[in-house]
């Protein structure tokens, strides 16, 4: 995870595009800015940015639903719930499912659990758009390559 470049999935662990699931992971950094001010001797993960981590689980899960013809942009997080604390070095391990596609929308359920304990759920729902650039599209070919996005999903 490289959280001052919003870079929030290492890899992806599992992705069915068939059942429309995918698990990914992704390990807290010990060390981050973000955590000398949220907070300073207690460093937890915001709750936005575990919001964030489901949105691009879900984001890498569409991707793969739609053969990356069009780009899921987040648009509505509804009933967000954070259940427990994420620390600085935790394995996170998210897992979504889409919920619905078509009309030009997705909802995706999403969770986050650490050492199998549910740690954040959310409802998102996301907007599909056509890749507004070529720059664009080559930039998530590389991400998706990075955390290991399964090519044979790309192909049609």
């Amino acid at each position: 995870m490289q959280l001052e470049y919003f870079h929030m999935i290492d890899r992806i662990v599992d992705l069915k595009v068939d059942e429309k699931t995918i698990v990914v992971e992704a390990q807290v950094p010990k060390e981050s800015t973000v955590f000398e001010g949220h907070f300073p001797g207690y460093p937890l993960m915001p709750g936005v940015l575990l919001i964030e981590s489901m949105a691009q689980a879900s984001g890498f899960l569409l991707l793969g639903v739609l053969k990356f013809e069009r780009m899921p942009i987040l648009a509505v997080v509804k009933e967000a719930k954070v259940r427990g604390s994420v620390f600085p070095g935790d394995l996170m391990t998210l897992e979504a499912s889409v919920a619905h596609e078509g009309s030009g929308y997705a909802m995706t359920e999403a969770k986050i659990r650490v050492g199998g304990k549910l740690r954040a759920n959310s409802t998102l729902t996301f907007t599909l758009i056509p890749f507004p650039n070529s720059d664009m599209r080559g930039y998530m070919d590389a991400v998706a390559k990075r955390v290991g996005f399964p090519q044979q999903a790309v192909s049609p």
